[in-house]
């Protein structure tokens, strides 16, 4: 029959190893679906109580709908970077990694199939989480594209972190720490929960060089039409740290970095 001839793009492999990625995770759906939207409604149940009661408004919005677009964000954040670190980092420790580098797959390729896998699982997430809120909380749609690009943005942006994190880690340890002392602690602390304009002078720097601030931001911007950030400094920071995570990923795949022996 002869070899195989795919053009310009290996379209049947790609799909493949995308499929394989969004299957990973629906197999497991109570799992990676239900129980961060469960934890994001959790999450606006407790700090709503707490913090949301006798009347507490940010710029005319109840505490509540300020905080329910924060809160679907980081969990998009969280979950986009889990789904690529662990399927990366699990393919390296049961040596089954070699099954995706053996394939005709180039580097773009290897790259899209993973990290569109990790944007599908954030929106994914994502939109159940917000569905999950209007249950309960009346959220506004002031601008829905300027919501969905910083939706996409920021899933992207954490896919492909994730990405470098599942090749540079060498156990589980490595993800865990990267997850507790890094993901966690910029998602919190960029604006989920509170508005950066009520920080100190010198604390409300530090959330403007935070670049999750600007994902948070701008998407609440696309719900409730209220920033704290300069939305076209957030479009261009994204943007940027975007580009410069990608051509450090596709570095790493390029030379085979922790990939091959």
């Amino acid at each position: 029959m002869g070899p195989r001839s795919y053009g310009a793009v290996n379209w049947l492999g790609l799909w493949t190893l995308y499929v394989k990625e969004v299957q990973r995770f629906l197999n497991v759906a109570t799992q990676t679906v239900v129980a961060p939207m469960v934890t994001s409604l959790l999450f606006l149940a407790v700090f709503t109580l707490a913090l949301g009661r006798g009347g507490t408004a940010i710029d005319g919005f109840s505490y509540a709908v300020f905080l329910a677009p924060g809160l679907v964000m980081m969990t998009i954040i969280q979950n986009a970077f889990a789904n690529t670190s662990s399927s990366i980092l699990i393919a390296k420790v049961q040596g089954n990694i070699v099954d995706v580098l053996m394939p005709p797959l180039s580097t773009t390729e290897f790259l899209v199939g993973y990290i569109a896998g990790g944007v599908t699982r954030g929106l994914i997430v994502g939109l159940s989480a917000v569905i999950g809120m209007w249950i309960f909380v009346p959220l506004p749609l002031a601008d829905p594209l300027f919501a969905l690009y910083h939706a996409f943005s920021a899933s992207l942006m954490l896919a492909l972190l994730g990405l470098i994190g599942g090749i540079w880690a060498e156990k589980f340890d490595h993800i865990a720490a990267v997850t507790n002392f890094v993901i966690v602690p910029f998602s919190f602390l960029s604006g989920t929960f509170y508005s950066v304009e009520r920080l100190p002078e010198g604390w409300n720097l530090v959330a403007h060089l935070n670049p999750f601030f600007y994902s948070i931001d701008g998407f609440r911007y696309g719900f409730l039409g209220r920033h704290d950030g300069d939305l076209t400094l957030g479009l261009l920071i994204t943007l940027g740290v975007n580009i410069g995570l990608w051509l450090l990923a596709y570095r790493m795949v390029a030379v085979g970095y922790k990939l091959k022996p």
